[in-house]
């Protein structure tokens, strides 16, 4: 009986190592059975943010470069253009205040070629009279630009103040005083070309 017994402790023994043995094989099996966690992809946008900022500042820095070249051309033209006004109305007050009897008739055509609008029209109205006057008197009138400056500007017209020095003599022989002349000259822009539009003395 002792026998039996301790053959059926021993049975018992293995049957339970069996079934622990088959347990841990079991969760062997349902553990490499398990499905690796997906990637959540924050390494991807990770890696990604990077690149995005490049972009960005590549944007922002074309974006500043082309701002700073227009606002770079946009000074250039303007200087460049308020050079043409003052050289204009300079040249203008000389053509003014430099005519001689002598060749009257070109230097008011002189006048006419450089003038537009209002003061065109009234010069040529006047021409004429004008020239007849001064031929008569046998007058000659040299000028002299003492200063210019700017008064307004637009990108199609301008008012500048030009201070002249005008000495006149005439058939008498007498001595040329010098004048002071300030005028108010008023530029359009046509095209390419600059013109007298309008022309005031101011004290």
């Amino acid at each position: 009986m002792a026998n039996d017994a301790a053959s059926a402790g021993i049975m018992t023994l293995t049957a339970d190592a069996e079934d622990s043995a088959l347990d841990d094989y079991v969760a062997e099996e349902d553990t490499n059975d398990v499905e690796p966690p997906a990637f959540s992809g924050r390494p991807f946008r990770r890696r990604r943010h990077p690149v995005a900022f490049g972009v960005v500042a590549v944007v922002a820095l074309s974006l500043l470069v082309g701002w700073l070249g227009w606002q770079n051309w946009q000074a250039r033209h303007a200087q460049q253009a308020r050079a043409r006004y003052l050289q204009t109305a300079r040249q203008a007050a000389l053509n003014l205040t430099t005519i001689d009897w002598q060749h009257v008739d070109a230097d008011v055509r002189r006048i006419m070629d450089n003038s537009t609008g209002e003061f065109q029209d009234e010069f040529a109205q006047r021409s004429a009279p004008f020239i007849e006057v001064v031929k008569q008197a046998k007058s000659s009138s040299v000028g002299t630009v003492t200063e210019a400056a700017m008064e307004s500007q637009t990108a199609e017209a301008a008012k500048v103040i030009v201070a002249a020095s005008v000495k006149t003599s005439d058939a008498n022989g007498t001595e040329p005083v010098p004048r002071a002349w300030r005028m108010r000259i008023s530029i359009q822009r046509i095209g390419d070309q600059f013109k007298i539009s309008r022309v005031e003395f101011v004290p």
